[in-house]
């Protein structure tokens, strides 16, 4: 994976396309985790049942506190961080059953007859898988911003352990399910070794980078252990 420093300018960073393609992938990461939150907390796996409007509404404040979190971890200027309303993601729509097959990326299979896409048994699979591979991105997507803009591990992994928090208690609202804790394993075995092998292309300061952060997320993470008090509930 290549990864060039950003470049900073006076309080902020100047935008550019490297910044805006890592904030596009913490994003489409997080609209994932919010439309398979939202179909969760219908508790039917029913489509016509989601409003992804009534899912953020009360909880706004645990978004905003989310989103403020990507900003001070990835550097990422305000015009940036606009991209998040522009691709409306975090706003009212449509949770098409395509949506869930494009975020589990077609593990749990298509069927023949595209409309069994929307029956509950196939729509719960796709929201387990989905939300496994969303969180595991997203972590991806975290700590190459997070090293990509000079942040690093001992500034910024508090940031990213609480965006995990907020984003496992949105994927599985109501739950006690997956944790920060295993996201952080997921995304060790997923992404890293491709990263840090041998024959990888990424630069020597980044395979340091990678290291540090999965140091300090699981010295952060696997000290709250299972019976912690979490963060947002």
């Amino acid at each position: 994976m290549a990864l060039t420093r950003s470049l900073a300018c006076g309080d902020g960073l100047v935008p550019s396309a490297r910044a805006e393609s890592m904030a596009r992938a913490v994003f489409a990461a997080l609209g994932g985790i919010v439309e398979i939150g939202t179909v969760r907390s219908t508790g039917t796996w029913l489509l016509p049942d989601v409003s992804v409007g009534a899912f953020l509404e009360p909880r706004q404040e645990d978004l905003g506190r989310l989103m403020e979190g990507v900003r001070v971890v990835g550097r990422f200027s305000g015009e940036v961080m606009a991209i998040a309303d522009a691709l409306g993601y975090f706003r009212d729509h449509e949770v098409p059953a395509a949506s869930l097959l494009l975020w589990s990326e077609g593990i749990a299979g298509v069927p023949e007859a595209p409309e069994r896409l929307e029956e509950p048994a196939l729509v719960r699979r796709m929201c387990r898988i989905g939300a496994d591979l969303q969180l595991t991105r997203l972590l991806q997507a975290l700590v190459t911003a997070a090293l990509d803009a000079g942040t690093e591990s001992g500034e910024g992994v508090a940031g990213i352990a609480e965006i995990l928090r907020v984003a496992c208690d949105l994927v599985e609202p109501g739950r006690a399910g997956i944790t920060p804790a295993d996201v952080h394993r997921m995304w060790r075995v997923a992404h890293l070794p491709a990263i840090l092998r041998t024959a990888s292309d990424a630069p020597g300061w980044g395979k340091a980078g990678y290291r540090a952060y999965d140091a300090e997320l699981e010295r952060l993470l696997q000290e709250e252990g299972p019976g912690a008090v979490r963060a947002c509930v």
